[in-house]
């Protein structure tokens, strides 16, 4: 048996294409009606959009006893939740968006949902699209994230030292599944 430790042996059969590289990437939002913000601020949030992740999902096991003996089955699959970190710009677009979103789904002062949710519990989701492209620039991997709403978004360190950076700011998503396209 040939030895693993052969640079030949990989050239050929590890990294055949090169390597998929973590900063090409766009994601893609829809904004729920009732919001209060336009598409607008999604269109902008592609762009600004400088950081996420391709969704994870695990299915749990349960332990079944058997004469004091366990074994494992599988149990239901579960989506954690997902997150984008975003740069600021100077105009507030995105992150008012994204404050507006969580503001509708409880008010900051009176603790209600919007009523423009009330008749669908579902109007205040909306589904995101993360592509993952090639070093030409075709698609390559895309995820459909379904049933996505803001549940935090993170606060902006100001900083005196940071005078030659600019803003970023983080919003994590809860969502019902993620699909990945074309499969």
């Amino acid at each position: 048996m040939a030895s693993g430790f052969n640079i030949s042996t990989f050239k050929s059969r590890g990294l055949t294409l090169g390597g998929a590289r973590p900063a090409l990437f766009e994601v893609f939002l829809r904004v729920p009606d009732g919001v209060g913000a336009d598409q607008s601020s999604a269109d902008k949030f592609r762009f600004t959009c400088s950081a996420a992740q391709l969704p994870a999902a695990s299915v749990a096991s349960i332990d079944v006893g058997y004469f004091g003996r366990k074994i494992k089955v599988s149990g239901d699959r579960t989506f954690q939740d997902w997150s984008v970190t975003i740069m600021n710009d100077e105009d507030f677009l995105v992150r008012s968006m994204f404050e507006k979103w969580s503001n509708s789904l409880n008010r900051l002062e009176s603790n209600i949902r919007d009523a423009a949710y009330s008749t669908n519990e579902n109007s205040y989701k909306t589904d995101l699209s993360v592509i993952q492209y090639g070093k030409d620039g075709t698609a390559i991997r895309e995820y459909h994230i379904i049933g996505a709403f803001p549940t935090s978004v993170d606060a902006i360190t100001l900083n005196w030292d940071s005078a030659s950076q600019i803003e970023t700011f983080g919003v994590t998503f809860a969502y019902d599944y993620w699909l990945p396209a074309n499969e």
